[in-house]
């Protein structure tokens, strides 16, 4: 069998969450709390008016998460402490060999390289939980990996970094050679673009070591949308210029070299901890419609909507406050998974 994880923009049969829980990432007061319940619900019910979608909730979250996400969306309960479903969870493959055929790759996931502060050994068990419910074969892998740290076109290409992949802390005898042909059995990849890092707030204590759903993404084969910092007052600057100019010789499954277009990111470089990684490329594409990053920042986040307008054409553009997520390590990529549909 062939297993391809296709392109985000394929049809969905939905989108899979996982509700906050108390702990760590969500935050050590009520309003820090709140604040997470209430940013992950914005997002659900914003992919909601698009497609069907399933959230994951610990029981003891059960009865918050019904409240707040009322009738329209389906609540699963399953025991779990990190709620990035896009790492936690599975990534569903097709094998087109087999129509109807749906796969559920469950990474190995050791919470982004074993941090002392992360706590992922309930959620490390959602990749089988989610596949199992969504009827779909499951392919495991020994492979240290996260949905974020992937991206892909549909057509054999992914991206990929360095950092992530390649970190001791997840695969200490990982080498390309051996990663690539586990995403080749895994998801199909034929082509792999390596990015060489990630955005800098990435390497902080609490980040990923260099996801690429924060960076580049590819809207259609041939194309990529890539984080642009424009200040040369942000450490991010010369890093997205280096990328850019790394990416440019890149090349896909059909030997094509990209059109890279820049998605700017927003007008404020710091926060409370130091400079942000906002980023718009870190969208949810769904059924009819993407779900886009905002940064209360009115002008860049209309310039941004302007641009995955553009990249995702037929599609409606939704904004929803992504500042919340960013704060506790992500954004709304991040904690979002699509179920591509199959024919029955």
């Amino acid at each position: 069998m062939t297993w391809r994880m296709p392109a985000e923009t394929a049809p969905h049969e939905r989108t899979w969450m996982a509700f906050p829980r108390e702990g760590i990432t969500l935050g050590d007061t009520e309003a820090l709390r709140e604040e997470g319940y209430a940013a992950w619900t914005a997002v659900a019910h914003a992919v909601a008016e698009f497609e069907p979608l399933t959230m994951v909730v610990d029981p003891s979250e059960a009865n918050r998460a019904r409240r707040m996400l009322g009738s329209g969306i389906e609540i699963v309960e399953a025991p779990l402490d990190e709620f990035w479903m896009r790492d936690v969870g599975p990534t569903f493959v097709v094998d087109d060999d087999r129509p109807g055929e749906l796969g559920a790759v469950d990474w190995t996931f050791n919470g982004w390289g074993a941090p002392d502060w992360a706590e992922w050994q309930l959620s490390a068990e959602l990749g089988r939980f989610a596949g199992g419910r969504a009827g779909a074969e499951i392919v495991s892998s020994l492979l240290v990996n996260e949905g974020g740290g992937i991206h892909v076109d549909g057509e054999g290409t992914v991206l990929l970094t360095e950092t992530v992949q390649l970190d001791p802390r997840r695969n200490r005898f990982a080498d390309k050679a051996r990663v690539e042909a586990e995403l080749a059995r895994t998801i199909g990849a034929t082509a792999f673009v390596w990015l060489p890092r990630g955005l800098t707030r990435d390497y902080d204590d609490f980040g990923t070591n260099g996801h690429v759903d924060i960076v580049a993404t590819l809207p259609s084969p041939g194309r990529m949308l890539l984080h642009a910092q424009t200040s040369p007052d942000h450490p991010d600057y010369e890093v997205s210029r280096s990328l850019r100019e790394t990416l440019s010789q890149a090349r896909d499954a059909a030997g094509r070299a990209f059109e890279i277009i820049d998605l700017p990111a927003p007008a404020t470089l710091k926060d409370h901890e130091g400079f942000v990684d906002w980023s718009y490329v870190n969208h949810t594409v769904v059924n009819g419609g993407v779900i886009a990053c905002g940064f209360g920042d009115d002008e860049a986040d209309a310039r941004a909507r302007e641009i995955l307008a553009e990249a995702y054409p037929g599609r409606r553009v939704v904004t929803v406050d992504a500042r919340p997520i960013f704060d506790r390590g992500g954004g709304i990529h991040c904690i979002t998974q699509q179920q591509p549909a199959v024919a029955s």
